[in-house]
Parts: structure tokens; C-alpha cells; sequence
């Protein structure tokens, strides 16, 4: 039947009693399968991970400046990668980090939400910050 309508004879469900077969021009399945799949994946959302790069030592500045940079980002949609790279002695200051670290979570706390808290890996005091916000910027 399939030769002689020039279509293909495709086998759906094959562990089925008995089998199951349809007759449908095969690459135009494949066609389909394939657009249905790139649909669904268009529509995932992407997560963007932006990094904000701070010193034990830095000043009150240089902190609001990169912390208007965190805010934005994170009303964009944004995470927020927040650490303090402790350079040469400067890992004595552990708790300065840390104390940076709290005030910048404080400070975007309306915009994002601390996931998880600072904390040592290597040389770096890492932090994360997701964004409130959900869904598409308008």
C-alpha cells in the first residue's frame, strides 16, 4: 500500500501487540520532529550569569559604582556572580570580604535574592545573586 501510494511505511510503536505501523512520507516526519523540538527549546528561558569583581579593600566608590552595575543587571534578568579575590596577603582579610559581600546582598536586596551565601574557594569569596524579576523585560 505504502509502494504504491510513494509514501514510507514507518514503525510507530514497535513493543505494541502486534506492532504499529503508519504510512506517511518519512522525511517530512523527520521535518516536523525536528521544527517541534527547536520550538521547544526557543522557548526556554536562558539564564545569563553576569560576574562582579570586588577587592577587601574596596572603597565606598567603587562599591556603588559596581553595585549600580549589579542592580541593572539583575533588572535585566540576570544572576549575579559577586566575589572578592583575595590577591597575595590579602586573604587575612577574610571577614572584610565577607562584610563586603553582606552589605552588597543588602544593598540589592530588593532586586535579587541571595542564594547562597559567601563563601571561600581558593582565593575567592563567592557569592550568588538571582533576579526577582521573572519573565521577559517589557
Amino acid at each position: 500500500m505504502a509502494d504504491e501510494l510513494g509514501l514510507d511505511l514507518v514503525e510507530i510503536a514497535p513493543k505494541a501487540n502486534p506492532p504499529v505501523c503508519k504510512i506517511i512520507d518519512y522525511k517530512k516526519f523527520l521535518y516536523e520532529q525536528k521544527k517541534k523540538q527547536k520550538e521547544i527549546k526557543a522557548k526556554t528561558a536562558k539564564v545569563v550569569v553576569k560576574e562582579i569583581r570586588l577587592g577587601p579593600n574596596t572603597d565606598d566608590h567603587d562599591f556603588n559604582f559596581k553595585l549600580k552595575h549589579g542592580i541593572k543587571f539583575l533588572q535585566d534578568g540576570a544572576k549575579l556572580k559577586v566575589y572578592v579575590f583575595f590577591k597575595g596577603r590579602t586573604i587575612v582579610y577574610k571577614e572584610k570580604g565577607e562584610l563586603i559581600l553582606l552589605r552588597f546582598a543588602q544593598e540589592v536586596e530588593e532586586y535579587g535574592k541571595v542564594e547562597q551565601m559567601p563563601k571561600m574557594e581558593g582565593k575567592r569569596m563567592i557569592m550568588f545573586v538571582a533576579s526577582k524579576k521573572t519573565g521577559k523585560k517589557n
